[in-house]
């Protein structure tokens, strides 16, 4: 009797490893032919143990195998951080991994609180508050870790409750790094913004000082300079610098101010040593500068092609401890507008780089479609002033019968400015106030541009009321362009028809005499 009492705690476990939804202490005594007080009591034992599980189902309590896996293979085959703590937040034991991340030996930790140990991030008061919460359920939460060289850690800790061979209960930190996650998340969402902002900027705002300033949201301790670049002209110009204590105390020691500063490189930048182009320009470079690097064939000075006073390049060096520029070029379609660099220290690394690189790429587009429009305005402004200074009446139309431009000599003609005919319908109601009349010019109209098609002149004349209620003749030559819409010159040949009219009728006297 003594033998199956003592065999009574695995013949429990066999009988609860065959039915996994678990059984009732009933089921178990039933099953194994004991009595129900001594199946409780070794369910209670092996509970405390940590070898079965129980859940309440009404009154009754369901018990089942626990399933737990090794502490030592859990803590040796993940690359997670892992301490374990007891009840009073004493750390027992942590992985490898953990030590290493943290530079702390095992020796140095076990025994130790979380708040005596004073670890990143899980002795934040974020981590403590969330392990003293603690009860039934695992508890899941992102922590930030600012890093005094610079750049932000971004964990996941998940916080399990954890029951150890003595039935002490105790709580398992697992630290997944989320770093890189989150900086893609960021990131994308950084690049939908700029994108946006790009799009929606207006002409008149400064978009290289822009450039600046959203890079030094995401770079720590940002030193930044942005360049345009005059191709006629071959020079670079500094439009923008920041934060504004760096163009301050750059102004301290050159003895101006930096914005504004020319850079020419006609006859420089395109031969030795420098030997760039556009398309050398388009990927982010690396330059190192002594004496913080050896061997270097570039100084500081001669990035900054020494327009700056000889004496000052060793004092902004070791004033903003300038051991690196990262350059990039606004480069779009084999087309340089400007040049920006990132200023940093020998030890600093700048992170996130492939999304600085992908925002310049934006703003380098942004430039050349800046460039275009303005290309396209002085273009419409010359031939503006051109059609203007004609002496030849004219108006442009657009296809959708809009009066966009009439020059002076129309109105000199007519009388009537654009305000007076904003539309075809209302040109047409204006010089044709007779409804007969006016039907017959827009049928005649419609009919000559169906027949003649696009960069086809289609002369015709009308008679035409003018804003003074002078009656004229007029020839129309309207032409159709490539895209739709209409260039139409006017001739006044009243005279014309007017003397015309007096031959024809000295000619018929004549043959009736």
């Amino acid at each position: 009797m003594m033998q199956e009492e003592h065999d009574l705690p695995n013949r429990i476990l066999r009988a609860l490893r065959f039915r996994p939804k678990g059984m009732t202490i009933t089921e178990v005594a039933k099953q194994l032919g004991v009595t129900r007080n001594s199946v409780s009591k070794h369910l209670e034992i092996l509970q405390i143990a940590g070898k079965v599980d129980v859940r309440h189902i009404g009154n009754a309590k369901l018990y089942s195998l626990a399933q737990r896996v090794p502490i030592s293979a859990f803590l040796c085959f993940t690359k997670n951080l892992i301490l374990i703590l007891d009840n009073e937040q004493r750390i027992v034991q942590v992985n490898d991994q953990c030590q290493r991340a943290l530079k702390r030996s095992k020796d140095d930790l076990i025994g130790l609180t979380l708040a005596e140990a004073a670890l990143p991030v899980v002795s934040s008061p974020e981590a403590i508050a969330v392990i003293e919460g603690l009860e039934r359920e695992q508890v899941m939460t992102d922590l930030l870790y600012r890093r005094d060289e610079g750049g932000d850690l971004f964990y996941q800790m998940q916080a399990i409750p954890t029951t150890f061979e003595d039935g002490e209960k105790g709580c398992t930190l697992v630290l997944e790094d989320i770093t890189e996650r989150k900086r893609y998340v960021r990131n994308m969402e950084f690049l939908a913004r700029t994108a946006m902002e790009l799009v929606d900027m207006p002409t008149e705002a400064d978009i290289y000082e822009y450039i600046a300033e959203t890079i030094a949201e995401i770079v720590p301790n940002p030193r930044c300079y942005v360049h345009s670049y005059d191709e006629a002209k071959q020079e670079f110009f500094i439009r923008a610098m920041t934060p504004d204590s760096i163009r301050n105390a750059v102004r301290e020691i050159i003895g101006e101010d930096p914005v504004g500063k020319v850079f020419p490189v006609r006859g420089v930048f395109y031969s030795a040593p420098f030997n760039e182009s556009p398309s050398t320009f388009f990927a982010m470079r690396e330059m190192h500068f002594s004496p913080y690097f050896e061997d270097e064939e570039l100084s500081f000075a001669d990035a900054c092609l020494h327009v700056f006073p000889e004496d000052t390049y060793e004092r902004l060096q070791q004033r903003f401890e300038i051991a690196k520029i990262y350059l990039t070029g606004l480069v779009w379609q084999e087309q340089l507008f400007g040049l920006v660099g990132i200023c940093m220290g020998p030890e600093e690394v700048l992170e996130d780089r492939s999304a600085i690189e992908s925002f310049l790429r934006q703003a380098s587009i942004a430039l050349a479609r800046r460039q275009t429009e303005e290309r396209l305005r002085r273009s419409e402004s010359r031939f503006r002033d051109l059609i203007d200074s004609s002496p030849v009446p004219s108006a442009v139309i657009e296809s959708d019968g809009r009066y966009t431009f009439i020059n002076r000599a129309f109105t000199d003609l007519f009388g009537y400015t654009l305000a007076d005919i904003p539309t075809g319908k209302d040109w047409f109601r204006l010089a044709f106030p007779d409804p007969v009349r006016r039907r017959e010019a827009i049928a005649a109209w419609k009919a000559d541009r169906e027949a003649a098609g696009p960069c086809h002149s289609r002369p015709r004349t009308y008679p035409v009321r003018c804003r003074d209620g002078e009656g004229k003749e007029i020839r129309f030559s309207p032409v159709e362009l490539s895209d739709g819409t209409e260039y139409v010159t006017y001739e006044d040949v009243t005279e014309e028809r007017r003397i015309h009219g007096v031959l024809i009728g000295e000619i018929a006297g004549l043959r009736r005499k």
